[in-house]
């Protein structure tokens, strides 16, 4: 039997966050033990912990979360407290109308596990406490402003570098694409390698998809961040960079496949053949740089090549043979349109 889930991850959580986890969580346990009468203020330092997020967007929506959640409860319990009294299975009439009332709002999964703890909490311990459900709302909400206010001073986080690397690799991984379909038109190729350039091609979809993530994780990372107005070129460079991707991704994938289901071993001989390898070899060169310049910027440092660009000198395409002109003129095509996008044309 396999279990779903385990108890480790492959990654750890950055070792800043958990510093402004437990400064949030010190803080305001001081200050509701010091403002709020409670003896010992937990809610305050499980909001303060929940708050602190990757993001300061994040740790905003997740105070409103907590906060909305307990709300919510504390009105349930109170309301059937009032009605019924404080008996245990009113206790547990409250939490089960308080499940069935935040999925019939539609509340978001913090706030919907909130509410039944809370109305539960309120009407066990609260009843013997005078005030206790106003001082849980009190102590929940200052615990979630300690927590914005922590992941807000103390370095805010920006997540763009992830971002600008998912696109690297991106690129790098479709001119290594292109460079493998050189190899395929000058060396002769076995179904078996046939089939393992189109299996590795398909995985730039995936890979396109996980930049897109990261990019909509970098641009969540930079909302009410103090320090957007500076960063936010630098993350639309790499999503505008993104886009021209996605089209070569897309040319990348049609000619792997235009390949894997039209070759014949006598392709190799076509005189066209060697041209349009070459052609290849320097649309994966002219990609490798179009990164590097997009990172750097107009003022960066270029990296030097001695290659010419792609496509810049004229191509003497021969008369195929009747089996291969499709293919070869399909290669052509898509050859053409892979250097609009480096161009950005």
């Amino acid at each position: 039997m396999r279990l779903p889930a385990t108890f480790r991850t492959s990654t750890r959580v950055p070792l800043l966050q958990v510093t402004k986890s437990a400064i949030a969580m010190v803080a305001s346990w001081l200050l509701a033990s010091a403002f709020l009468p409670t003896e010992v203020p937990i809610f305050a330092a499980i909001a303060a912990i929940l708050v602190v997020q990757p993001s300061v967007n994040q740790s905003i929506g997740r105070a409103i979360e907590r906060s909305i959640g307990v709300i919510f409860g504390v009105i349930v319990a109170y309301g059937i407290g009032v009605a019924f009294g404080q008996t245990s299975w009113i206790v547990l009439l409250a939490v089960v109308v308080a499940i069935f009332l935040a999925w019939a709002l539609k509340l978001t999964p913090m706030t919907a596990t909130q509410v039944p703890i809370s109305a539960m909490l309120v009407l066990s311990i609260g009843a013997s406490t005078p005030n206790y459900a106003a001082t849980r709302i009190l102590e929940t909400v200052l615990g979630a402003v300690i927590g914005i206010i922590v992941n807000l001073a103390i370095v805010p986080p920006v997540l763009l570098e992830p971002a600008h690397q998912s696109v690297v690799r991106l690129a790098n991984e479709i001119a290594a694409t292109l460079d493998r379909l050189a190899t395929v038109l000058t060396t002769p190729q076995t179904p078996a390698q046939l089939d393992e350039v189109l299996i590795t091609a398909r995985l730039l979809r995936p890979m396109y998809d996980k930049t897109i993530k990261d990019l909509d994780l970098g641009r969540e990372s930079l909302t009410l961040n103090p320090r957007q107005a500076r960063l936010r070129a630098d993350l639309e460079e790499d999503a505008a960079l993104s886009r021209r991707l996605l089209a070569l991704v897309n040319r990348t994938l049609g000619m792997t496949r235009s390949l894997h289901d039209h070759y014949d071993g006598r392709l190799i001989t076509e005189p066209t053949v060697a041209a349009i390898a070459n052609q290849l070899t320097r649309s994966a060169h002219d990609l490798r740089l179009l990164v590097n310049d997009t990172r750097h910027g107009d003022d960066g440092p270029a990296p030097s090549t001695s290659e010419l660009p792609a496509l810049t000198a004229p191509l003497v395409v021969r008369a195929p043979n009747a089996e291969h002109w499709i293919l070869l003129g399909s290669l052509l095509e898509d050859l053409r349109r892979v250097r609009v996008e480096i161009l950005g044309e």
